[in-house]
Parts: structure tokens; sequence; C-alpha cells
């Protein structure tokens, strides 16, 4: 098929490659380049410079709704678009633009997380599964009918990078299965039951907060890592913390009851990675070398 591409993060770079891999791509769709790093000079995404890589073409407007941009698009003559974590919003004529529409793999069982962060959230949740979908897209957000879902257990202490990895690989073989069998696949509306949003991080969710349960803190420690990580103010220092575990042991919220272990409102958490400010991440023992932690957070 000829196939147009739109995504821009890590996630979508598996994607990216097994369609490259298996049908022709017109063209790749993308977020314009950020200013990144110390010197804060625009970086290309993730998709940009794997598409790049692979010799295909790359655009990046900023807007998709101009008549040009819808212009542009359907002179491609497309048999489908496939949309992985593009961040930008499609009106009607893109959507209409493909032979076949628009295929969006979203990595939550819908409608349960729809929106922008379902990783994240089914990890913050205590969700026990997780999984893909590759949906028919519409102009609802993550409204569109189902073509194909594959679900996926959640580990007990399993972060949202090491899950993200996992149902990334996961999308990248269920669209080509999608693309395959696209005559045969017969679309299943969502039900109205059960929907739920994965509202876009905020920073300020961030820090830890010792007064609650300690299976919530644990969720949101491995919910929030890598990004933006959860946090908490150590002599006067924001310290990461990227990997944690339930532990035993009891005392008041913020006690440190030994090595990194913590009480929590009920119970109590052991951070086993965390990550000092300038430096990079490390194991809790090679982290409380050089950091004394106080009696209490």
């Amino acid at each position: 098929m000829k196939v147009v591409f739109m995504g821009t993060p890590d996630f979508s770079v598996p994607v990216l490659e097994a369609l490259h891999q298996a049908h022709e791509i017109v063209a790749v769709y993308c977020q314009p380049p950020r200013p990144a790093g110390r010197g804060k000079a625009d970086r290309p995404s993730p998709v940009q410079a794997r598409a790049e890589a692979l010799g295909l073409p790359v655009r990046h407007p900023v807007s998709l709704r101009s008549e040009g941009a819808a212009k542009d698009f359907a002179a491609l003559g497309a048999d489908v678009a496939v949309v992985v974590a593009y961040g930008l919003i499609l009106p009607q004529p893109i959507l209409d633009a493909p032979r076949l529409g628009c295929l969006n793999i979203h990595a939550s069982l819908l409608p349960r997380w729809r929106g922008a962060a379902p990783i994240h959230r089914a990890i913050m949740a205590g969700d026990r599964e997780t999984g893909v979908c590759i949906m028919q897209m519409e102009a609802g957000l993550d409204t569109g009918p189902v073509l194909l879902r594959e679900a996926l257990p959640i580990g007990a202490e399993e972060t949202t990078a090491e899950l993200h990895d996992r149902l990334s690989a996961l999308g990248a073989r269920l669209i080509l299965q999608a693309l395959d069998r696209l005559p045969d696949l017969r679309p299943e509306q969502q039900p109205e039951t059960g929907v739920t949003y994965a509202a876009k991080i905020d920073k300020a969710e961030a820090r830890i907060d010792w007064t609650r349960p300690a299976p919530e803190v644990d969720r949101r420690i491995r919910g929030l890592s890598p990004f933006p990580g959860a946090w908490t103010q150590v002599n006067g220092e924001r310290v990461k913390l990227l990997r944690s575990r339930l532990a035993e042991g009891s005392g008041p919220p913020g006690k440190v009851l030994h090595g990194f272990t913590i009480a929590c409102g009920s119970g109590a958490v052991e951070v086993i990675e965390a990550q000092r400010e300038g430096k990079r991440p490390m194991p809790a023992a090679e982290v409380l070398r050089g950091l004394i932690l106080p009696e209490s957070l």
C-alpha cells in the first residue's frame, strides 16, 4: 500500500520501521523541530531523524487546518494514513483524503484511557492490563471504531518506560496485521460505558505525597518514570524517584525506615532507582553512598 505515516516521539519509531519494510511510505508527517539541550538549538523529533535516515520525505507543518495543507496531503494519493502519537488534530479533509481512511494506533484498550497519556495513567491507576487498539479515526478524541485489539498484562513493578517499549512493539506488529487484513476487518463501535480520559501529565503531579497509601505512591513513581519523574525533597535537593516496589514496614508518613524505604500513609515503599540533580539515574544503594537521608522526608 501507499502509506502516509504520521507520528512524532520514540513510541512511533518502531511502527515507522515496520511499515517501511512492508509498504511504500509516500510521506512522513511529524511535529516541527523543537529547541532542546543546553544550547536550545532546534532538534528534530525521533520520527523525523529516523525517517531522514531511511531516505523518506518528511513534512512537519505547524497545522493541518489550511486549505493548502489539505491539498498537499490529498495530492500524495495515499491508500491509507497510519497515525501514532502524532500530536496534531486531523481535520475532516485530512481524515477523508486517503482511500481507506486514517488508522490510529492507540496504546490502551479503548474506550479506557482515551487521550494523551494512556500508558502513564494505566500504571498510575493500578490497571492489571492494557494493550493496543487499531482504530479507524473520526473527528472525536479516540472515539472511532476499533479494527483490532490485543491486551498485555502490566507487571507489578513495571515502569512507564518499560511498558512503553512493549506497547510500541505490539503496535508495530498489529498495524501490519491490520493492513494485511483491512478488507476483511469488521469495525467494532466502542461501547458507551467504561470511557475514561488519560489527561496530559502535569508536572505538578510529580511531587510525591508520602501521606498517600503505599500502593498509590508506588504506582505514581513507576507511572511517571522516566518522564517527568516523580520526586521528593531531600535536604533541599530535588531527587527523582525512578523505580520502586512495595515494602514491609510502617511509620509516620515520610519517615525513613531503613535504606531508601519510606513510610507512607499506610505501608511503605522501597525506592530502588533514583536520580540526583545533575547526575545520571543510579541504583538506590549507589545514590545513598553520597546522599544522607534525613529521619523524615
